[in-house]
């Protein structure tokens, strides 16, 4: 199956004050079939609000040319002051592949987009980044350089010719940047101070390009110069990474305000960690930070891994207290409440109704089974029960890793409760997959079969669908025959004080693996396909015969640690 093309769009408008002029925009952006808005995120201080909203290319390009129509409309650039370098009402409006294509590929739509705007809008436009048309149009630092002000000069001088749209502004709306780029992170970092100066310094130590070299004081010295009587530069600690010092009057702080703009190169913890060490040397102190718009979960779960290997705890927890961690760690609430199923992307595009059964409460669930319906049956039942199992494995891994004696072991243990942290998820993923299978099967019978042709159809569509209904239960077999290793060296490794966890760990996989085998067989009743069918049911067999032994090997070691 082909995957499915999304991108994504984060326009940044000038306008962050008032409310019903950013509403206006954004209902534009939602007025257009398959998009989805995510985030808005204005800013007082910088008046200017970051955008982000996600779909099919042709959609995305479409509601971001009514968006910024709406914003030529409501935004009056010679009107505008905020802290933020900007040149047009829309000032940028990157697109950023998200999944199903390449950077290289988004490039035709971004220019279809800005021959648009500037055609039909009347505003001059710059291509950047993965989009410019010349080198020295890639950095937008360069093309945003006079801002505004500076604009009307700058665009009629021919090297700075627009790449679409008129050569002079014809209208109050400025310029605007159109681009591709990859995931870029917007964040700030706050300050114990309102010293611009003093944030510059701390941006300097830590951006790519750094600061100019000097002789002896590096304020004050002699500049230093290369062979060409250029001015050399000292780079900073993170590549990848633009930063400036602001003061924001909202927050009565200076932030380092920073673009990440390849997190491969430069980790958010990584900045974070950067930025503390040298506001902490230059006798300052680092009491947070902020995210301006959306974050992938990846950026987060990595950071609060680094915070909780700072501290020699174990990494296998859920994914919802790790983020939790990095979180507090970066400080991310301190200038407001920080939700991450509003921030991280992943979150946001989960559609409604997915996955719904692992969503209920245990009550919910339990009533959901104990209905009319026939699924979930079983095999939903047989998965969930193996993700409590190894559920129990991960907790003794975790108990185990802070077990007071034995703190050179932490990594040990941390290794492994993160090995059944994953085979959790993976079961749980299977809970809802086996009541999809049932719905799948269900589907393919209520098809038409009027005539010979929609006969073979649905023949094909219940064969397809019994196959993914047998395919489903012996996935939850052999993950949970992946488990028996993780819980074995939990039974003769782990703490002792909750080895009869480990023992209710292994009486739940095996009879998931059971219960999944019933499954496997039922279902391999309605196949007329001979040879998939043994193959499957044989496996199915080897599987269900070497959980009884190991269940019992793990019992009969958790029995003797009990009894010692």
């Amino acid at each position: 199956m082909s995957q499915k093309v999304i991108i994504e769009c984060v326009p940044n408008f000038s306008e962050g004050k008032n409310m019903d002029i950013i509403r206006q925009i954004t209902d534009r952006i939602e007025s257009i079939d398959g998009v989805k808005l995510l985030d808005v995120d204005p800013g007082k201080a910088t008046n200017r609000t970051v955008v982000t909203f996600v779909g099919g290319p042709d959609e995305v390009i479409e509601a971001a040319f009514q968006a910024i129509k709406e914003a030529r409309e409501l935004i009056d650039m010679s009107k505008h002051k905020g802290e933020h370098p900007r040149m047009g009402a829309t000032d940028v409006c990157p697109l950023i592949p998200i999944s199903g294509i390449s950077l290289e590929e988004l490039v035709p739509y971004a220019h279809k987009l800005a021959k648009r705007i500037g055609d039909e809008l009347d505003i001059p436009i710059y291509c950047y980044e993965e989009a410019a048309t010349e080198d020295k149009r890639k950095n937008l630092a360069t093309v945003r350089a006079g801002e505004y002000e500076a604009m009307e000069e700058k665009i009629q001088k021919p090297e700075w010719k627009p790449d679409y749209g008129p050569t002079k502004m014809v209208n109050t709306a400025g310029v605007t940047a159109v681009g591709v780029r990859d995931f870029l992170i917007a964040y700030n970092v706050n300050l114990n101070t309102s010293s611009v100066r003093r944030a510059n310094s701390v941006a300097f130590d830590i951006r790519e390009k750094g600061r100019i070299a000097r002789e002896g004081n590096p304020i004050t010295g002699k500049v230093i110069h290369d062979a060409d009587g250029n001015p050399t530069r000292t780079p900073g600690t993170c590549k990848s990474v633009k930063a400036i010092g602001w003061y924001i009057e909202e927050y009565g702080l200076a932030q380092i305000s920073m673009n990440i703009t390849n997190i491969r190169h430069t980790s958010l913890h990584k900045a974070f960690e950067e930025c503390r060490k040298s506001a902490t040397k230059r006798g300052m102190r680092v009491t947070g930070s902020e995210l301006v718009g959306l974050v992938p979960k990846e950026v987060m779960l990595d950071a609060g891994k680094y915070f909780l290997a700072q501290q020699n705890r174990s990494l296998g927890i859920s994914e919802e207290e790790i983020i939790h961690i990095a979180v507090k760690s970066l400080g991310l609430d301190e200038l407001a409440p920080f939700d991450p199923k509003k921030k991280v992307i992943e979150y946001l595009l989960e559609e409604e109704n997915t996955r719904p059964l692992i969503h209920k409460s245990l009550t919910a669930f339990a009533n959901e089974t104990a209905s009319e319906s026939p699924a979930p049956g079983g095999g939903s039942i047989s998965a969930y029960v193996g993700s409590l199992g190894v559920s129990l494995g991960a907790m003794v891994a975790n108990l185990s890793a802070h077990k007071r004696g034995w703190d050179d072991r932490w990594e040990y243990f941390s290794t492994l409760a993160e090995e059944g942290q994953d085979l959790k998820t993976k079961l749980l993923e299977l809970v809802d997959a086996d009541t999809d299978a049932f719905n799948q099967i269900l589907a393919a019978v209520r098809l038409p079969k009027t005539n010979d042709a929609e006969k073979a159809t649905r023949l094909k569509a219940m064969d397809d669908a019994t196959k993914n209904a047998i395919m489903t239960p012996l996935e939850m077999m052999r993950t949970c025959d992946r488990a028996y290793a993780f819980l074995s060296t939990l039974a003769s490794d782990g703490n002792p004080n909750s080895i009869s966890d480990i023992g209710v760990g292994a009486l739940c996989n095996h009879a998931a693996i059971h219960g999944a085998y019933l499954n496997v067989l039922i279902n391999c009743k309605d196949l007329s396909d001979t040879t998939f069918v043994e193959k499957v049911t044989q496996e199915a067999a080897q599987i269900m015969e070497k959980s009884k032994a190991t269940s019992d090997e793990i019992l009969s070691s958790v029995q003797q640690t009990i009894n010692a």
